[in-house]
């Protein structure tokens, strides 16, 4: 297509310093490169300057109308762009075949589908999709809408401009919010957020379930050339055992990040190659992708999810086919996932919404110190009951044995004998504590080391979430200036008004939820490790009383 001329029918404002070439409605560019990629196209204008530009801005000469519709956001967006270069999920027409055609000949019981090793990197079917997911750069605006203004008879529109390294562009919030966007959703796929005794929340779980993750055991292919470790996942829904790899968690949860941009999702154990078949390390795995499991079941939207009770249900190969497929073609993720929810009609009071926002803000921020602060300790603690505390006290057991054994030099018998006998006991009881020391953050700190990697992970999430829902409220602040101004209509700022309201719906009830299993999570987990403590130091007590019976003669 290049040498192709296109006629510009959005402005476009290119970074300072960058490749990027600056359009405006109307002018007329000579494509030079097409397969720049990421929804970007290079082009010449007719002052002979050169750059890129996003392809959704411009159309092939061929006597179109002007646009009746904002522009769309900028590449690499989750959400739909307007022409037809992406589909939903961001992919151009051509990566889509290809990742088709990929999945086709890579496919879950098939050997080539991650053939990588346990610990490996990531198979992602499109490379772009998570490339910026979760980040969100340097603060600034996320995105003038002043210009966006009124639509004149003709159907034109002023300029848009965006600050592309935002979260709150890059998710397709922005369109949602501005109604950019149309997306139909099946009754089946409407989740509902409800206000109870003053507090927004999810719907409740109807139906509670868990699934248990057990026998890790460690399989093979192609002839014994590849190996991995598969664990047995076994839901209460159904009981019916399926077996999955890390490989496919690590699937699945790609798939979570991607459909819900305002839902932090537990993280997975970190990814680890070296040792990763010693039982030791498998076993912690196999804790640790339980309590994945744990808060997945927990969660009232995640719970149910399709793409996880598929996974966590699925035994039949076609069906799993079928099944991922459809995962990897969902059109309701980001910003278009928004149009499933059913948020209650009452408008939201907008300082209350930024009060409760910017207090869970602070929260998250010191939380989230507090528990690297604590993850810290549970792994200096570990290093050191393995290490230094168990040399310590074989140290102190090795030195009263040495006592003994020079009293053993006395052939005497009866009290002398006996003595010598208790100073021996003293010293192995203190190399039995020096063991104990060894075994014993299994116990307690390792636990509670898990329950504080889940968490921190999801308040890693937060941030981002908070950043996306705080460019929802600038943005309609924007348009009720606007409005004000007489450059929008009522009738938009009331649409916009009432989608930001959903968005913030949806974040009030996942904080609510936050919160809930936060207060269940760590009272289970401090009672769990209080416990293992106590009676820990009961053994050392017992240890040490046995010892001193010895000396009872």
């Amino acid at each position: 297509m290049a040498g192709v001329q296109v006629r510009a029918i959005y402005e476009f404002t290119g970074e300072p310093g960058t490749a990027e070439l600056s359009i405006v409605p109307g002018e007329i560019l000579t494509l030079t490169r097409q397969n720049v990629g990421d929804g970007w196209w290079e082009g010449c204008n007719q002052a002979g300057q050169t750059g890129l530009f996003p392809a959704a801005y411009v159309e092939e000469i061929n006597g179109s109308q002007p646009p009746s519709m904002p522009p769309p956001p900028l590449p690499d967006a989750y959400t739909e762009l307007g022409a037809a270069e992406q589909d939903s999920w961001g992919v151009s027409a051509e990566q889509q075949h290809n990742s088709q055609q990929a999945y086709e000949a890579q496919d879950y019981w098939d050997d080539e589908w991650d053939d990588d090793s346990e610990g490996g990197g990531t198979q992602q079917a499109n490379p772009n999709a998570y490339s910026n997911m979760g980040m969100v750069q340097k603060s600034g605006s996320a995105g003038d809408v002043s210009s966006l203004g009124k639509f004149d008879s003709k159907g034109t529109v002023g300029k848009k401009n965006f600050n592309r390294f935002t979260s709150f562009v890059k998710t397709g919030v922005e369109s949602y919010i501005l109604g950019t966007l149309k997306v139909s959703v099946p009754e089946q796929e409407k989740v509902y957020i409800h206000e109870i005794d003053e507090q927004i929340t999810w719907t409740p779980i109807s139906r509670p379930y868990t699934c248990q993750v057990a026998s890790p055991k460690k399989e093979s292919k192609l002839k014994g050339l590849k190996s991995f470790i598969a664990y047995q996942l076994t839901p209460t829904i159904n009981n019916i055992q399926v077996s999955r790899r890390y490989k496919h968690f690590d699937w699945l949860h790609e798939r979570l990040e991607e459909k819900f941009s305002l839902i932090p999702i537990p993280p997975l154990p970190d990814k680890q190659i070296s040792g990763r078949y010693e039982e030791q390390f498998i076993e912690h795995r196999r804790m640790q992708l339980q309590a994945f499991v744990n808060s997945m079941c927990r969660h009232p939207i995640l719970s149910q999810c399709a793409v996880w009770e598929h996974f966590m249900t699925c035994t039949d190969e076609k069906m799993w086919k079928a099944g991922k497929r459809k995962a990897e073609k969902d059109e309701l993720v980001g910003a278009n996932y928004f149009f499933s929810l059913q948020a209650p009609e009452a408008p939201l009071d907008l300082p209350t919404v930024e009060y409760e926002t910017e207090k869970c803000s602070k929260f998250i921020h010191g939380m989230d110190g507090a528990v690297k602060n604590l993850m810290a300790t549970a792994v200096d603690q570990t290093k050191k009951h393995q290490g230094l505390y168990k040399r310590e006290y074989q140290r102190i057991g090795q030195a009263f044995l040495s006592l003994g054994q020079v009293f053993d030099l006395d052939v005497a018998t009866g009290n002398r004998r006996s003595l010598s006998d208790a100073v021996k006991k003293t010293g192995e009881t203190y190399n039995e504590i020096g063991k104990l020391y060894e075994e014993q953050p299994k116990l307690d700190w390792e636990p509670l080391g898990d329950t504080l990697h889940i968490y921190k992970g999801i308040l890693a999430s937060f941030p981002d979430i908070l950043a996306i829902h705080k460019g929802a409220l600038q943005k309609r602040k924007e348009c009720e200036k606007l409005t004000s101004d007489h450059k929008m209509e009522p009738t938009q700022l009331s649409d916009i008004t009432r989608r930001t309201d959903v968005v913030s719906y949806a974040l009030l009830a996942e904080i609510n939820h936050f919160h809930s299993e936060r207060a269940i999570d760590f009272q289970e987990a401090m009672k769990s490790y209080l416990t293992e403590q106590i009676q820990f130091y009961q053994k050392i007590v017992g240890e040490l009383q046995t010892a001193l019976s010895k000396y009872t003669y």
